[in-house]
């Protein structure tokens, strides 16, 4: 069974499909570092991890930002050129897989896509419990 997901950046200007045959493809995570809080505007950033070759854009072009993620590696972020919004980021040791930004889905199905884990713990702010059921991990080298 095929598992189609949809999404787009805030103005619309950006569309994609996601296909999975396997909704073991996919692994949602909420990373706490402050790269993805920096990049995001938030306390966290959230994700799922796919297959690249899963993931068509079908309207638009996301514009592409390369940038050291604080640890020596290169971080590609694909966003939104009109309205800034986070579509996919992937860094030199992702392979064949690329992230894509969580708040980017639509709605419908979104459930099966759940978070599975957290990241970076260690700079989770207080005020912001851990999500039930999800592993925790404090630390990754930065």
């Amino acid at each position: 069974m095929v598992h189609t997901f949809t999404g787009s950046c805030y103005c619309g200007s950006i569309q994609y499909t996601v296909s999975l045959d396997s909704l073991d493809q996919a692994r949602t995570s909420i990373c706490h570092c402050r790269n993805c809080r920096k990049f995001t505007g938030g306390p966290s950033g959230i994700t799922t991890k796919l297959p690249r070759s899963t993931l068509t854009i079908t309207s638009g072009a996301p514009k592409t930002h390369v940038s050291d993620n604080g640890s020596g590696t290169k971080l590609t972020r694909e966003f939104c050129g009109e309205c800034g919004s986070g579509i996919a980021e992937y860094g030199e040791n992702a392979g064949e897989n690329t992230y894509v930004f969580y708040g980017s889905f639509d709605e419908e199905g979104l459930e099966k896509l759940a978070p599975k884990g957290e990241f970076f713990t260690k700079y989770r702010r207080e005020w912001n419990p851990p999500v039930p059921g999800t592993f925790q991990k404090k630390e990754i080298k930065e």
